[in-house]
């Protein structure tokens, strides 16, 4: 099955690579497997790390995702425990999958239980957002184990610019390392799959090619750049590395 993106369709195993790349994935369940892949090596190198697992595309019903997810690394050996923003969200996981029930929770509950003492082990947060953020951020600082966020969106558009806006990315914010990203781009695909670079996908006629690498993930103005190629930006270019610049502040 295709891809669907936020404004078309599209299949993400056609790539016509210029240069020797990981292989986009051809649907969701490739895609599971390289995160679940990569978020496992980033937890090698770092089991009290602060890691972030993305699948941005619209309409995707994350909860699977996180429930597959958790059994995997339960499977692996590991002792994860899987957190919602609220108690409704960690019933329904509970409903959904009771296999599992011992391990769900939500943020405010672990922080009436982290107050008689830090907490340990590894923390699956299900879409931290930005309403989350103080909550969330004292939960992390009271665990000592790590953090992985599954579609996270910490930062506030709201919150724009501003002093408060540098002052938490400069902080908690970062404290984050991408495990692994696939996120659909109007002309593209981003992904980092840990240990690897960003690999920025450009959509051509044949299919994607690899357009450019990073070490950083890539901003508005970066993606655009290596998107336009030497044709170069022009006023249509510009515009669309601002409207990228504008939506990654929501992100």
């Amino acid at each position: 099955m295709p891809w669907s993106g936020p404004r078309r369709s599209w299949r993400l195993g056609r790539v016509a690579a210029r240069r020797p790349a990981a292989v986009l994935p051809a649907d969701l369940a490739a895609a599971e497997v390289q995160a679940r892949e990569a978020l496992l090596a980033a937890l090698t190198a770092d089991a009290n790390g602060r890691w972030t697992v993305e699948w941005r595309f619209e309409g995707l019903r994350l909860l699977p995702l996180a429930l597959r997810l958790t059994r995997q690394l339960v499977a692996a050996g590991m002792e994860p425990r899987l957190l919602f923003a609220d108690a409704g969200a960690a019933a329904l996981a509970k409903r959904d999958a009771p296999d599992l029930a011992e391990r769900c929770g939500d943020f405010n509950s672990l922080l009436r239980q982290q107050g008689q003492g830090t907490s340990e082990g590894l923390l699956l947060a299900v879409a931290p957002s930005p309403a989350d953020y103080s909550s969330f951020e004292q939960l992390c600082q009271q665990h000592r184990g790590g953090v992985v966020t599954l579609n996270g969106r910490l930062e506030d558009a709201a919150v724009g610019i501003g002093s408060v806006a540098r002052e938490r990315r400069r902080g908690f914010g970062a404290q984050w390392q991408a495990a692994y990203c696939l996120q659909p781009l109007a002309e593209g695909v981003l992904r980092r799959s840990y240990p690897d670079q960003w690999q920025l996908y450009r959509e051509d006629a044949d299919g994607f090619r690899l357009a450019e690498l990073f070490e950083r993930k890539p901003d508005g103005e970066q993606i655009a750049e290596a998107l336009a190629g030497e044709a170069g930006l022009g006023l249509a270019g510009n515009l669309r590395a601002l409207d990228a610049l504008i939506e990654g502040l929501g992100r």
